[in-house]
């Protein structure tokens, strides 16, 4: 009895049915632009010479066959560059086409918003291909604005759009964060505790993770912008430019307050440190005062013979107002030591 047929890594690769790892496409001109694509459309517009938008679930376990079955002139690198779990901010022209990973903020559910998603782009003149292991609000808004019939009409516009919908959800992140370090200034100055120490060194780590991911991307837009990538014009660079300009000043935002972060963290170190070393001058002062007095009143109070005074009834306030004046000489010894 013949068996039936079973799907090999091609048939997955045509982007059908629910083993895809298509989330969603979109054709940007041509007679389909601004519809959403499914199916057999999504093969017709990548072939076709109208430009056309796919993105992927970078952790799908065939998208790899997917981007190598409908795009077979790749080198073999490419593919496996846009779907490696770990990533780092970059762009680089290979052929004609422009291979770029960029960083978005993680806004969604349950995750730190510093753990910046990572967007892997695979772009050419008629058709661009993106891939993320997590939603991605900028590319979402992308597909709105394609659905409304404002989207991009070009790879290099897209590549700017998308740079700055980044940009855009970074800066409000970066401007509370700012003003966060501006009020534990005050708070810092006025009265520390320990809660406060900890919530310095939770916001020391956030901006350390996002300086790690912002940085790299700096120098990712810079290279976009480049001269010898041809998917951008005139325009598309003066637009890139402003884009990595934005993006400098956020990473420089970030710089300070590492550094401020840093100070405030010192400044408290030291004030708990004052604040230790002036009860342990105030104890030292304690002993040396009472430890005279203590051996004095331990030698009075030997339980034997020919002690002085045993018989005198004014016998303990002569000894009070003895070891008062011996106070009052500890103290002027003291002052005269510049201990008080």
């Amino acid at each position: 009895m013949p068996q039936p047929p079973t799907k090999t890594d091609k048939d997955l690769a045509t982007g059908q049915g629910a083993h895809s790892p298509v989330l969603f496409s979109y054709a940007l001109t041509g007679p389909l632009a601004g519809q959403k694509l499914d199916g057999g459309a999504v093969d017709q517009v990548l072939e076709e010479a109208a430009l056309g938008w796919v993105h992927l679930s970078a952790d799908h376990a065939h998208a790899e066959a997917w981007i190598t079955g409908h795009m077979p002139y790749l080198d073999d690198t490419i593919p496996q560059a846009l779907t490696q779990a770990s990533t780092r901010s970059r762009a680089s022209r290979i052929g004609q086409g422009v291979l770029a990973v960029l960083r978005g903020v993680n806004l969604n559910e349950g995750r730190d918003p510093e753990d910046m998603v990572a967007i892997r782009i695979w772009a050419e003149a008629e058709r661009i291909v993106t891939l993320s292991r997590q939603r991605v609000r900028a590319l979402e808004d992308i597909a709105a604005d394609i659905a409304r019939g404002e989207g991009p009409q070009s790879t290099g516009e897209f590549l700017v759009i998308l740079a700055e919908r980044l940009n855009a959800r970074l800066e409000p992140m970066i401007a509370d964060l700012d003003s966060e370090t501006d009020a534990l200034e005050t708070q810092v100055i006025g009265e520390p505790d320990q809660d406060l120490r900890q919530r310095i060194v939770a916001m020391r780590l956030q901006v350390i993770e996002l300086r790690r991911h912002a940085a790299p991307q700096r120098e990712a837009l810079q290279r976009l912008e480049g001269d010898d990538i041809a998917l951008l014009d005139e325009n598309d660079r003066r637009h890139m430019r402003e884009a990595r300009e934005k993006l400098v000043r956020l990473v420089e935002n970030l710089d300070e307050m590492k550094d401020s972060l840093a100070v405030l963290r010192e400044e408290m170190s030291g004030q708990i440190s004052d604040r230790l070393n002036r009860h342990m001058y105030i104890l030292s002062i304690l002993s040396a005062i009472f430890l005279p007095l203590g051996f004095l009143t331990g030698l009075l109070g030997i339980n034997v013979g020919g002690m002085p005074g045993a018989e005198n009834p004014q016998a303990f306030w002569i000894v009070c107002g003895g070891l008062s004046v011996v106070v009052l000489i500890q103290i002027w010894i003291l002052r005269r030591a510049r201990w008080l």
